[in-house]
């Protein structure tokens, strides 16, 4: 009888003991489940703020970009100088610099950029056949430059029927917003040689035609770099709203810091192209 009790009190401790086990691993559980939950929601207020502060980031962003260039000048069609809308400041100079990317255009973007001071890059098509080439017109592109056409293989656009004026233009559009993204703006003519063909084909484009008001850099006396630094600072044809042309040279690249640095000290501003209206 002894042996009997105590098998029966046996069993019902052990009875309590698995109760309290399946208890407390239920409590277990629910407390995971609870954590998990709090995570949960945690995360999910904190990814709503992300995305929030992001959204708000992106539209400060986007209105910072689209404030920050206001169309304040045009191109005067008849001598090509920069002139103002309104009130803005008179005192700017325009930079361009002809075949790009042949061989020292990023570089020169690069000098640009630390200077802070904007330029329009033309691009010759021949100038952008390999990949390499068209590597350098992305990196001058993601500097903040704008890119120009300045033809596909720099022709005297008098010499070419229409049909080819038209192609010469056309086809280096096509080829820089396959590479950039986007279309030119900007047109300039080789040699400056502008005719009724590529008029109309650059106004039907949208784009806008210029040539320049002086350069020296192809000249035997200026292809060197103080020389020409002197020359573009100290030119009796620089005057307000100037239309500056230079090319990938290495004498223009040695001198672009002192032609920037000069023309400031003068009091000029360098005026940055995305200021600059257009047809479109």
């Amino acid at each position: 009888m002894k042996r009997l009790l105590a098998m029966v009190i046996l069993f019902i401790m052990s009875l309590f003991i698995l109760i309290g086990c399946q208890n407390d691993r239920v409590e277990s559980e629910v407390e995971v489940e609870e954590e998990i939950e709090e995570k949960v929601e945690e995360e999910g207020e904190r990814g709503e703020e992300t995305v929030q502060d992001e959204e708000l980031e992106s539209g400060v962003m986007e209105s910072e970009v689209l404030n920050e260039f206001e169309k304040k000048y045009t191109i005067n069609k008849t001598n090509w100088l920069v002139e103002p809308i309104d009130d803005a400041s008179d005192q700017v100079v325009l930079l361009t610099i002809d075949d790009a990317p042949e061989h020292y255009s990023v570089a020169m973007a690069e000098i640009l950029k630390r200077l802070d001071a904007g330029a329009i890059f033309f691009v010759n098509g021949h100038f952008l056949q390999t990949e390499e080439d068209r590597e350098k017109l992305k990196r001058i592109h993601e500097l903040g430059f704008e890119i120009g056409n300045h033809t596909m293989t720099h022709p005297n656009m008098s010499q070419l029927s229409q049909e080819d004026q038209k192609n010469e233009i056309i086809e280096l559009n096509r080829l820089i917003e396959g590479i950039i993204g986007k279309r030119p703006r900007f047109y300039r003519a080789p040699f400056g040689v502008n005719t009724e063909t590529s008029n109309k084909v650059v106004e039907a484009e949208g784009m806008q035609s210029m040539n320049w008001t002086y350069g020296y850099d192809w000249e035997n006396e200026y292809q060197e770099a103080d020389a020409l630094a002197e020359i573009m600072v100290n030119s009796p044809l620089l005057t307000k709203g100037a239309n500056l042309l230079m090319h990938d040279r290495l004498w223009t690249k040695e001198a672009l810091e002192d032609i920037v640095i000069g023309l400031r000290e003068r009091g000029y501003e360098i005026v940055h192209p995305n200021e600059i209206a257009t047809h479109k």
